[in-house]
């Protein structure tokens, strides 16, 4: 029987967890105006209930980035390295 190797994790750099933190923020914003984190009328808790609805399409986004998200920090991140890349070439 064969042990499988084991995978060498790197921590995020700073770049990637800027990229993942816009990403997140992309997200939770949509899921904010789509209404599907919008207080139920049942708990009729006001402006308190509106508040912890934030809180939850936050949540859900940062965990839908650590879940791969859409994308858009890859995107973010390389364009960020090509973008940091020219800059340092013309020094």
């Amino acid at each position: 029987m064969q042990i499988p190797p084991t995978l060498s994790i790197s921590p995020p750099t700073p770049l990637r967890r800027s990229a993942e933190a816009l990403e997140s923020a992309f997200l939770a914003e949509m899921l904010k105006s789509s209404g599907l984190v919008r207080a139920s009328s049942e708990m009729n808790g006001g402006s308190g209930e509106e508040q912890f609805a934030s809180f939850l399409a936050d949540a859900q986004a940062r965990a839908m980035v650590a879940r791969g998200g859409i994308g858009l920090a890859d995107v973010i991140e390389r364009a960020l390295i090509a973008r940091s890349a020219g800059s340092e070439g013309s020094a």
